[in-house]
């Protein structure tokens, strides 16, 4: 991971893109077949980290087209009355829990195709301009920012299911 500022926007979409591929390839690792069972991450299941993950992920992408727009950030999608992060994942989680997986993964896929779309819209000097996204709170752009809650929160969980599901298998 690269915690620098990318340094062109064809970088910034690369690393994006490669971010991508590393999720995907654990997923694929982990199989369809094993990711509905419970308790990867306390009761969660892996289609439950997708779902939650790309419920802030949508996020994320209807902000940045709004910004892209020169709009005020949409509101999200979760009810007003919820402020903490426990409550919005909550929200996600229940919304999203009996879904089929076919459309949960959909779902993944279809908003990181939507993250690239916005970001490959900017004009490379608007996207990369340090303070340009107030949400982001100074950090700077990369591909890795986008994935940096997974690697942080979920990804250590979910390779240890996979280890496990590999042990009993």
């Amino acid at each position: 991971m690269n915690s620098n500022a990318s340094t062109s926007k064809a970088q910034l979409l690369d690393d994006l893109r490669a971010e991508q591929a590393g999720w995907e390839a654990l997923l694929d690792e982990i199989g369809e077949e094993h990711m509905t069972q419970p308790g990867v991450a306390g009761e969660w299941s892996v289609a439950d980290i997708v779902a939650h993950l790309t419920g802030w992920r949508t996020r994320t992408v209807g902000r940045l087209q709004a910004a892209l727009r020169h709009e005020p950030p949409p509101p999200p999608e979760w009810p007003p009355h919820l402020q903490t992060d426990d409550e919005i994942n909550a929200w996600i989680y229940a919304a999203n829990h009996n879904r089929p997986l076919a459309d949960v993964l959909r779902d993944s896929r279809t908003v990181f195709e939507q993250l690239v779309e916005a970001l490959e819209a900017f004009p490379e000097s608007e996207l990369l301009a340090p303070g340009r996204f107030p949400w982001m709170e100074g950090e700077p752009l990369t591909g890795a920012i986008f994935f940096a809650h997974y690697h942080e929160e979920h990804e250590p969980d979910m390779r240890a299911f996979l280890a496990k599901i590999r042990q009993e298998g």
